[in-house]
């Protein structure tokens, strides 16, 4: 096997002879420029697994560096070395494609974890975009737009850097699925995937579940609890609803991503975690830190790169292929639901406020209540006039929203046939036991 080969840029042969030490007795051959030529000069010569680099250089900053070799050998690598506690730099690196960043003084042990998850990246896909998006099965991300074969080479390209994401989007789009796809495709996948709902966490429980407590720190604390922080050690933690985070542990948050390290509720010193932080949430973000209900520094920090997930609506090209792998789970190990061209086009014309998660629940009740394991467009219980959920409260439940939804469509039915059960079960396209079903669980008298 051929031994991996590193380059060094620092101008200052100290680090460069410690660095070479490090890599050497790990197995990595290595070569070293002092400045930013010489180190463009050794790109030309030699296939590097990995680069290292300073950001203050003679000739020019690592920056440069950084930009120079994501455009010309992006199979190479780049991590950062900056000064301690200049997270300006550290974030500009990560922004212009650097892979991660160590800071000065060297800690070793850090180094190490860097350079083994450098090494264990997967080699970008040489399959143009165009052509990759038509091959859609091995992916859970499914769809054939633009948009979303679009989202997965971003994803491919967000595995290869350890930079914190945002993921930004609706409720329903996939915003979880996404970040797992990045964890699964990165040099973390072979480590935990932890996910935190952070608005489904009392706020008084906050601090412990994120950074664990020890025995006697606080009434319950009966024994030492290892918190998420701990439990994604290695791998990746992701925030959902980030937004919901109360202020106060907002300040906590940016200095355990800061340092690398917590401190577990009543415990005496900082323990080092190695995690990569995903964060998302289907409120503006941006906006909250225009309101002062978000950190700007924190803001700054977990959004180095954004990515935006798409609603349903503005890829409905996408609704047939999402129905089919829908209907064929729901149909388990019997017979797949049939979903009718009529029924197909009612969904492609529908909005869905609550995106793909939205479909899911409508072909369900659809399945659930349909005649003949056969959906046609009234099984699917649409209103003519989708409620508007503009002015809902950004926090009211998908299932509540889709049970007013249901409840509008009955009612109407009722009201048009006088309250006859068998008339407007024939108008909704269900049979009697279904309507009387469904008039008992949504309590309609």
């Amino acid at each position: 096997m051929t031994q991996p080969l590193a380059l060094i840029v620092d101008d200052e042969p100290d680090i460069c002879e410690l660095l070479e030490i490090t890599l050497m007795r790990m197995g990595i051959d290595t070569r070293s420029a002092l400045t930013l030529g010489d180190a463009r000069e050794l790109l030309t010569q030699n296939t590097f697994d990995l680069c290292l680099s300073d950001m203050r250089l003679p000739d020019g900053n690592g920056i440069e560096l950084v930009r120079h070799i994501n455009e010309t050998y992006p199979q190479t690598p780049v991590a950062m070395i900056t000064a301690h506690g200049n997270m300006e730099s550290a974030v500009e690196a990560l922004k212009a494609g650097a892979f991660d960043f160590v800071s000065k003084p060297v800690d070793l042990d850090v180094l190490r974890k860097l350079v083994e998850k450098a090494l264990n990246l997967k080699r970008p896909d040489p399959v143009p975009a165009k052509e990759s998006g038509k091959v859609t099965s091995a992916s859970p991300l499914l769809g054939t737009s633009e948009p979303m074969d679009r989202i997965r080479h971003l994803i491919a390209k967000l595995a290869r850097s350890q930079a914190p994401v945002y993921i930004s989007g609706e409720s329903g789009t996939g915003k979880e699925l996404a970040a797992r796809q990045i964890h699964a495709q990165g040099p973390r996948s072979a480590q935990n995937f932890v996910a935190v709902n952070c608005g489904a966490i009392p706020s008084e429980l906050m601090e412990s579940e994120l950074f664990g407590h020890v025995k006697g720190s606080f009434t319950g604390a009966t024994t030492d609890h290892e918190g998420l922080f701990h439990v994604a050690d290695g791998g990746t933690l992701f925030l959902d609803e980030v937004a919901d985070l109360p202020l106060s542990m907002q300040v906590k948050l940016l200095r355990a991503i800061q340092e690398k390290q917590v401190r577990p509720v009543g415990g005496h010193r900082e323990i080092p975690v190695d995690i990569r932080i995903i964060s998302a949430t289907h409120k503006d973000l941006a906006e909250r830190v225009k309101q002062g209900e978000f950190r700007q520094d924190l803001f700054y920090r977990i959004n180095v790169i954004e990515l935006t997930i798409p609603p349903l609506r503005e890829r409905s090209g996408d609704i047939p292929l999402l129905a089919d792998k829908i209907l064929e789970r729901l149909g388990g190990k019997g017979i797949k639901p049939k979903l009718l061209d009529s029924a197909l086009d009612r969904l492609k014309a529908y909005p869905f406020p609550g995106n793909v998660r939205e479909l899911e629940n409508i072909l369900e009740r659809a399945t659930t209540l349909c005649e003949n394991n056969t959906l046609a467009a009234n099984d699917l219980l649409l209103p003519e006039t989708p409620l508007d959920h503009s002015n809902a409260k950004s926090d009211q439940p998908l299932g509540d929203m889709l049970g007013d939804i249901e409840r509008q469509a009955i009612v109407k039915a009722l009201e048009e046939t006088h309250w006859n059960r068998t008339a407007a079960a024939k108008r909704l396209g269900m049979s009697l036991r279904s309507l009387r079903y469904r008039l008992e669980k949504l309590g309609i008298d």
